[in-house]
């Protein structure tokens, strides 16, 4: 792919396509390269492989709206009219509050995801 390229890619989950960038393939990757070495620090620490106190137990949380969000066109990067960025507050407040509702006792204790099934 040359700078400025999108190709398609097939969403598994949701069984859709939709275009993506180099530039989001190279933030993508290093996404995940640190959700592997977070992973990889809790094994070791569930593991009892090093102390926990040496190592830190990161918790992470994953607020989603991926049922709005896949279906959006790639130009919706572009869209900067006032109505569109309202919408798109009002679903991430809107998912919040059902991760809020869903994960509350959660915080400070656990991660609300399982880094292994999702990301690895």
């Amino acid at each position: 792919m040359r700078g400025g390229e999108a190709c398609r890619v097939r969403n598994l989950q949701l069984g859709g396509e939709r275009e993506v960038t180099p530039h989001e393939l190279t933030f993508n990757s290093s996404l995940m390269r640190e959700v592997r070495a977070i992973a990889f620090v809790t094994r070791l620490i569930d593991e009892r492989v090093v102390k926990r106190r040496r190592l830190k137990r990161i918790l992470i949380h994953d607020i989603d709206a991926e049922p709005c969000m896949v279906r959006l066109a790639y130009s919706s990067k572009l869209n900067v009219d006032w109505s569109f960025l309202v919408h798109l507050r009002d679903v991430g407040r809107e998912s919040a509050e059902r991760w809020i509702k869903a994960n509350f006792d959660k915080l400070g204790i656990e991660s609300s995801i399982d880094l292994r099934a999702e990301f690895l």
